[in-house]
């Protein structure tokens, strides 16, 4: 397999390309970044009212997404009545939204968020060119007064798409433009999105669109699948999404966005941990619109910590605004890379396959000047290593392992999995995500980011955080938890020689409550005697 990559490298010539000169902004774009928000259509499709609009707004500031950047809360196509008024105006569905949009859109500023619409350049909008509602609404012939409704409204964002198999390229290329110009000529900043391919040949991939609108759809619709075998006129997986996208790279930048379609981390609860990192992993090196699609109100804690991922969104926000380009290309495998603006730069190491494989480059190969030696930043398990300039990692089926790189080096850390004597299970977090509070507990060993833990300091980090005795509890059945890392020695642990692992505060180990060995078995403090349930071998 290495000589085999390392043939396929040679071929592919590393290097990273020389980047084209970066296309110019539409006139007027407020999408300084890629946009942050979420939309109502991949879990709800028509089935949309004002009280679930609330309730993702309000989700949006309890989860942690507005503090972690999210801004838009877009509210997709079945918003609207079947008929405009007697004047020609829009107006919203009476039965789903019986207070209107401008009441909407005043509930979701009052929360700190941005307010996003949805309408078409044609007669119909998608729902109603397929017949999911009647009516035929659309802004032909009322782009400025459908504009002018918008910022009288207060909307942010607007999503226009193009539902109709009519017209060239041309064609709809004069029709985005007047929509454009319309949302200028308000005076209100608008992030205007655009999608050309529905209901029509895909013009998205085949024009540059950046003078046309902010952000503009570059596929086929996203469905929740890693991959569909979709190509065309049919829904894509992320992997056929990545193939459409990986040569527009030149196309992206500060206030002009490829956009491969919203997110389907979490939509249904179809996607793996794993795919759901890999999959925002590669939306975000992209400097792609990272537009959340899952039910917000209900997302498990393993899904809340990827969409809330600062290191990831970090990379995504970078002011650079750079896509990443597909460096290596070695068929099941792949690694992207994208400049930086301190001079680092991320690289993902993608494995597309159904079999664990091993993804490897260069700081070099990616882009990085020569140095003495690279820093490696793991954004998932946080986890910071040094290497002379291999870049290189063992990556789960359908996984992704995403670095920020850095030349110079860093002091060591030590990252291992425990792996309890007893149970033959593995230290992990209740729930699977690093958060405070978070009860330790054993579960099947399987290399998951709640499972990696980096000594450090006497610290044992997971996921950034630390591993904290409650309550800088001292007695026998004190709780185990993560918490923000700190200065104090209730996170302080020594791993003895006889595998257990002692607080330093406290004198006692780490132990399996009663000798549990069934998943889930929480993890306390107690007297140290070096039973098999306090006993940990580090993998």
């Amino acid at each position: 397999m290495t000589a085999v990559l390392a043939a396929a490298a040679t071929a592919l010539a590393c290097l990273v390309p020389a980047a084209a000169s970066p296309a110019a902004a539409a006139p007027g774009s407020p999408a300084v970044r890629p946009p942050l928000g979420w939309n109502s259509w991949n879990t709800f499709g028509c089935d949309i009212n004002e009280a679930k609009i609330r309730g993702a707004a309000d989700a949006m500031v309890d989860s942690g997404m507005r503090a972690a950047g999210y801004q838009y809360v877009v509210v997709d196509d079945c918003w609207q009545a079947t008929t405009r008024d007697s004047a020609g105006n829009l107006r919203s569905d009476p039965g789903r939204f019986p207070s209107g949009m401008k009441a909407l859109g005043d509930y979701i500023h009052a929360r700190g968020l941005k307010f996003g619409i949805y309408q078409a350049p044609r007669e119909e909008t998608c729902a109603q060119y397929f017949n999911a509602i009647g009516g035929a609404t659309g802004a032909l012939n009322h782009e400025q007064q459908d504009a002018n409704t918008f910022a009288s409204w207060g909307v942010d964002f607007l999503k226009y798409d193009w539902c109709s198999p009519w017209g060239t390229l041309n064609d709809q290329i004069a029709g985005f433009t007047k929509m454009r110009d319309a949302l200028r000529a308000t005076g209100r900043p608008i992030v205007y999105s655009i999608n050309s391919n529905s209901a029509h040949s895909n013009t998205g991939p085949s024009y540059d669109w950046s003078q046309v609108a902010d952000m503009w759809r570059t596929t086929e619709d996203i469905t929740d699948k890693w991959t569909s075998g979709c190509r065309a006129d049919c829904f894509m997986g992320v992997t056929e999404i990545l193939d459409v996208q990986a040569p527009l790279a030149s196309w992206a930048g500060p206030q002009h966005w490829n956009d491969p379609d919203m997110l389907e981390v979490g939509v249904r609860g179809t996607f793996t941990p794993t795919e759901n990192r890999a999959h925002f992993s590669m939306w975000a090196i992209m400097a792609a619109p990272l537009i959340a699609g899952n039910d917000i109100t209900t997302m498990p804690a393993d899904v809340r910590t990827v969409l809330t991922n600062t290191d990831v969104l970090a990379v995504n926000q970078d002011t650079l605004g750079r896509q990443a380009q597909r460096v290596h290309d070695f068929g099941e495998t792949e690694v992207w890379a994208k400049p930086l603006a301190d001079g680092s730069a991320a690289v993902a190491l993608l494995n597309r396959s159904g079999t664990t494989a091993t993804v490897s480059t260069t700081a070099t190969g990616i882009g990085m000047p020569a140095a003495n030696g690279y820093q490696l930043f793991d954004v998932w398990t946080k986890a910071t290593r040094n290497t002379a300039g291999t870049i290189s990692a063992t990556v789960a089926p359908h996984g992704v392992v995403m670095y920020r790189v850095r030349t110079g080096s860093t002091t060591p850390t030590d990252t291992f999995s425990l792996r309890g004597a007893g149970s033959g299970r593995c230290l992990d977090l209740l729930g699977g995500a690093p958060v405070d509070g978070t009860q330790a507990v054993i579960w099947d060993c399987n290399g998951g980011i709640t499972q990696v833990v980096t000594a450090t300091g006497g610290q044992l980090r997971i996921g950034g955080k630390c591993l904290d005795a409650e309550s800088n509890g001292t007695t026998d059945g004190t709780r185990v938890i993560l918490w923000t890392c700190g200065t104090g020695t209730n996170q302080q642990w020594t791993l003895q020689a006889d595998g257990t692992v002692r607080g330093t505060q406290s004198g006692k180990c780490i132990d399996v409550n009663q000798a549990a060995t069934a998943n889930n078995s929480t993890l306390l403090l107690w007297t140290c005697s070096a039973a098999a349930n306090q006993r940990w071998t580090r993998i």
